[in-house]
Order: structure tokens, then C-alpha cells, then sequence
């Protein structure tokens, strides 16, 4: 290990920077330095017989420079990793076996806050120690603006951590430091493409947290291809992964996506990390969310929700008021409903529109849903509901981007749509669960409970349920009214959405009582237009078709015939 830092120090120089002041110069692989200064091995890295040139100097406080090396206090780390069988450095016993008792991580055992309790609550609690996390995205979504600032609340925290970038300049990247506040001595920033530079600055500096902007732009000597490449990604995850379990060092690594959504490079490089977080969101709003869709130390199913703003990024930890309009005013074709992401809780105003079409077919226009659900649960209104929009042109949408593609938004989407077609609007204190069947039927959602609870909390007031969805314990709603429906008909008959326009565009309902005055006056009116045509007809001297081949001076050459089942018919033709 001694030999290949040494190695390393030869050649073209490159700068490490930290808080715009140089902190240590190292080979620059891309202006064409020697292949020794390149060459790393990441097998030896591992199992180096030396943690670094000079032991006491390591465990000195300052370097030959006058640098602070180790600004921060490890005891807590350095006694995780003596507890899973590992030295002090994390470099000897790696083939030992050691009781399953005394090693791993649980819950007791400290991890590292990133500084945000959204990130915190994605990662399962916290950054735990040698854990390896690739973080992937589409371009420009906010992946390095949402590390730079979790190294910085780091770094703040008196905890070095090292930045390395194959992406970006130093000059670039501290412009956006300073831009998101996110300047700290005890940030360190590094650019460069070689792999042995980078794993060898980790081992140098060993810092709190480690991050490489981005896998795809890093490679190895000791693989062949060109960087981004499936060999390149695969053998520079690899060496991260190895450097980070002996040294302890948590890494995050940047990973690129295609277009088509899935993380660049080969499938092997999701199974090697411990975590993959998905950060999302449309670019033209401001809304990004954070999901874990794999995860060694925690759950999967959690979501962080996160704002761009000109200062950087911020978290949002109440996201209640993100996916609803602040408007008070009742306005017909909007419902709410609410929806799970992890083990939160988020409610979701859905719009629809109806307007009368002049195409063909009508049009359907959606965002947020799944238009060929909507095209089901229109039919299902007009089938058992009596809510005739087949020759409707249907817009219905999300508000701020939110997703409403579980079935237990069906309820909502169709309580949305009868309101637009009525005219009717639904109260802004009114939630409803529950997923249609094609019956007509309400089916039962899961973890309606919480559902629910995060409706209470924040003041609603009805509820429209699944008439046999069972609840452990009903008495904690006393602020919020349980209505059971079993059936759409039921949802709508409860929230009074038959109103007069509905039922003049679907031609009346025989089940319910009475007639509408504005569809009576609507056949009234067709009726006078029928006699007025007529009226005119006779004037022009027109005659009924019954008349229009006699009259009373011409017998009638057709009644005198008769004719037979299987007879012949003769048009005055010649015969054949």
C-alpha cells in the first residue's frame, strides 16, 4: 500500500481543495499522467500490509504541512468495526470468522445524520458505517446539488468529508458550495477519473463519508472499456466497495440513468451496494422525492420529499400542503383522497373536467392517473352509477405533479367525475378510500388506519369507506364521520351528486323519484321544434309518405297485386 501511494505521488500535478485552499496535490490522470502514477490495485488496497507511509504520523494530529489530518473523532466507528472482528485501520483479520452477536449493525449502535430527517429516514435512520449507497437520477434532477449539501451539514458537524468528482472542476463545484452554503474547511474536494487516485485519497484522509460524483465517469486500469462501460462499472464499484468495508468509511455514489428510467451500466451494480435511492421528480416543478428501492439497514418502502429552491435544496417534512390547492372555495369535479408512500401518509386533490365533445371520439386527457383506468371506471359510472360521460371529453389531473395511481383512488376519481357532471362539489373537509370493481363494488383498501389518522389530524371531517372494511379501533375518529358505501351508486346517492344537469345530459333516472324541471322543459322544447317542421312541411305543399304514391284521381297498380311468400319478385324487369 506504501508502494502505491508512492506511485501515486508522481507525475502532473491536480489540487484537493478545501474552503478554496489547497489542501493536498495529486496525480492528474487526465492530462496524460505515467501508468505507474495510474496503477492501483484494489486487491492489494484491501489487504495492504500498511495503513499508510508513516503509522505515527497517521496517528499525529497534523501533517508534514501543518494540515489538520484528522479533524474529527472516529471512537465510534473505529469501536464498530473492532466489534465485527476488524483492527483499528479495518485492514487485518478481514478472514476471520466472529460470533454473529458481535458483529453488524443494529439499532443501538451509532450511525451518522446526514442532516436532513428525510434523507435519514430513506437510509432506515442514518448513514451506517461502511455501507456503500448508490444514489441514481435522471440529468439535472438534483443528485449532486442534494450530496453536496448532506456533505456539507457534515462537514459543519466538525466531520471531514471527501468530495470527489469526475464530473465537475474544483472551481465549479465551489461555486455551487458557495451558492448552497455549503462551505466548510472540513470539506475536501477532489477531481479526477482514475480509480486508484480516488480510493487512495478514502485511505489517506479516511473521512466521516465519502462521495463519488459519478460511477460512470471513474475508471480502473486494471479494466478494460471505455469509462461508463459494463466492465468499468462493475470493476470501479467493486474497489469502492472493498475500500469502504475494510476502512469503514460510508460512500455514496452517483449512478446515471438511461432514457428509458433504469440506472445506466449492469444490473450487477445495484447488488453490490447496499442501498439504491431513486431521487425523482418533474423537472418543471419544484418537487423532488427520494425513495429507497433497495435497502440493506431499512425499510423500502419510505419516501423523502425535498424542495429546490435558489439557495439549494430543503427539506419538506409536513409535504400535507404540497398536493392540494389552498383555495377555501367549493368548486364541483374535485376530491380528495389520501395515498401511502412508506409509512407516510400524503393526501391528493384530484380535478376533472367534462365538457360536451364535437369529436368522433371523445377525447381523455389525464395526468397523474392512469388513463386506462379511467376509461374502466368511466364505464363502470355509466353502467351502474347512471352517469352517462362516454360522449364526454374528460380531463382529469393531479395537483403539484402527485401520483394518484393506487386502486384506492379509484373512489375519488369517480366521486370527482360524477361532481364535474352534476355540477355538484364536493365539501374540502370530505376524503374517500376505496377501490371499484367492475361490479360497482367498493373493495377495501390497506392500512386505511393510517389513512385516516393523517386525515383527522388535519381536519377533515367526513370519510367515505368500504362498507366491509374492518377497523380495530373506530372509537380514536370521534372528529372524523365514517360513511360506509358499498357501491358507487351508494357513494353518489350519499354525497347527493345527482343533481339536475347530470340527469337532463343522461336522460333521467328511473330509480329516483320525481323529474327534473330543466329536462322537461328540454323534451318540451324538442316537442315544439318537431311541430314547427311539420308545420312548415305542410305549407310548402309536402306530403306524408303514405300519400306521396296516390292520389285520388291514380289507382293504386299495387293494391290490386298479390303476393306470394315464395314468389319471384317482378321490378318490371325482362325476363330471362
Amino acid at each position: 500500500m506504501e508502494a502505491a501511494i508512492n506511485r501515486a505521488s508522481h507525475g502532473p500535478r491536480n489540487d484537493v481543495w478545501a474552503n478554496g485552499k489547497p489542501i493536498l496535490r495529486e496525480a492528474d490522470t487526465r492530462s496524460g499522467s505515467s501508468s505507474s502514477s495510474r496503477t492501483r490495485s484494489t486487491s492489494s488496497l484491501a489487504r495492504g500490509t500498511s495503513a499508510l507511509s508513516d503509522r505515527a504520523q497517521r496517528e499525529g494530529q497534523y501533517d508534514e504541512n501543518g494540515f489538520d489530518r484528522a479533524p474529527f473523532d472516529r471512537e465510534a466507528f473505529e469501536a464498530q468495526g473492532q466489534a465485527g472482528g476488524l483492527s483499528e485501520f479495518g485492514l487485518e483479520n478481514m478472514s476471520d470468522a466472529v460470533p454473529v452477536t458481535q458483529g453488524g449493525v443494529d439499532k443501538q449502535e451509532p450511525r451518522l445524520h446526514t442532516g436532513f430527517s428525510e434523507f435519514d429516514r430513506v437510509l432506515g435512520g442514518g448513514i451506517v458505517p461502511g455501507e456503500v449507497a448508490l444514489i441514481a437520477g435522471e440529468p439535472g434532477i438534483g443528485k449532486s446539488t442534494l450530496l453536496l449539501s448532506t456533505a456539507g451539514n457534515i462537514a459543519h458537524a466538525n466531520l471531514t468529508v471527501l468530495y470527489i468528482s469526475g464530473e465537475e472542476s474544483l472551481g465549479q463545484i465551489r461555486l455551487r458550495a458557495r451558492r448552497i452554503g455549503a462551505m466548510s474547511d472540513n470539506l475536501l474536494l477532489a477531481s479526477t477519473t482514475d480509480l486508484g487516485t480516488a480510493l487512495m485519497l478514502m485511505e489517506k484522509y479516511r473521512p466521516a463519508l465519502a462521495i463519488i460524483d459519478s460511477v460512470q465517469t471513474i475508471t480502473s486500469e486494471e479494466s478494460d472499456g471505455i469509462s461508463g462501460g459494463t466492465s468499468q462499472v462493475r470493476e470501479v464499484t467493486r474497489g469502492v466497495i472493498e475500500v469502504s468495508k475494510a476502512l469503514n468509511i460510508p460512500s455514496f455514489v452517483v449512478g446515471h440513468v438511461t432514457k428509458d428510467g433504469n440506472i445506466a451500466g449492469p444490473r450487477t451494480l445495484e447488488h453490490l451496494v447496499d442501498v439504491v435511492c431513486q431521487f425523482e421528480g418533474d423537472t418543471r416543478t419544484a418537487l423532488r422525492l427520494l425513495r429507497a428501492v433497495k435497502n440493506r439497514f431499512g425499510p423500502t418502502d419510505e419516501v423523502g420529499c425535498f424542495d429546490m429552491v435558489d439557495e439549494g435544496i430543503e427539506q419538506v417534512t409536513d409535504p400535507s400542503g404540497l398536493f392540494i390547492s389552498s383555495d377555501d372555495q367549493l368548486t364541483d369535479g374535485t376530491c380528495i383522497t389520501f395515498t401511502m408512500d412508506g409509512h407516510r401518509s400524503m393526501p391528493i386533490e384530484i380535478q376533472a373536467l367534462t365538457t360536451a365533445s364535437v369529436l368522433p371520439s371523445p377525447r381523455r386527457a389525464t395526468n397523474g392517473v392512469d388513463a386506462n383506468r379511467i376509461a374502466m371506471l368511466v364505464a363502470v359510472l355509466y353502467k351502474h352509477a347512471r352517469i352517462g360521460l362516454l360522449n364526454k371529453d374528460l380531463y382529469i389531473s393531479t395537483i403539484a405533479g402527485a401520483q394518484a395511481r393506487e386502486p384506492s383512488c379509484d373512489l375519488a376519481i369517480c366521486m370527482a367525475l360524477a361532481s364535474a357532471q352534476s355540477g355538484v362539489a364536493i365539501a374540502r373537509t370530505t376524503a374517500c378510500f376505496g377501490e371499484v370493481s367492475l361490479t360497482g363494488e367498493i373493495r377495501a383498501v390497506p392500512r386505511l388506519e393510517q389513512r385516516l389518522d393523517e386525515a383527522q389530524r388535519l381536519g377533515f371531517t367526513q370519510a367515505l369507506i368500504p362498507v366491509h372494511q374492518k377497523l380495530r379501533n373506530p372509537g380514536r375518529y370521534a372528529r372524523l364521520q365514517l360513511v360506509r358505501v358499498s357501491s358507487v351508486r351508494d357513494a353518489v346517492r350519499k354525497l347527493s351528486l345527482r343533481a339536475a344537469r347530470q340527469k337532463a345530459d343522461f336522460g333521467g333516472d328511473s330509480s329516483e323519484s320525481g323529474e327534473s324541471a330543466q329536462g322537461a322543459d328540454a323534451r318540451s322544447t324538442r316537442a315544439q321544434g318537431a311541430d314547427a317542421r311539420s308545420t312548415r312541411a305542410h305549407s310548402a305543399g309536402a306530403r306524408p309518405f303514405t300519400q306521396a304514391s296516390t292520389s285520388a284521381t291514380e289507382p293504386d297498380q299495387w293494391a290490386s297485386r298479390e303476393f306470394s311468400p315464395n314468389a319471384t319478385p317482378d321490378f318490371g324487369g325482362r325476363a330471362e
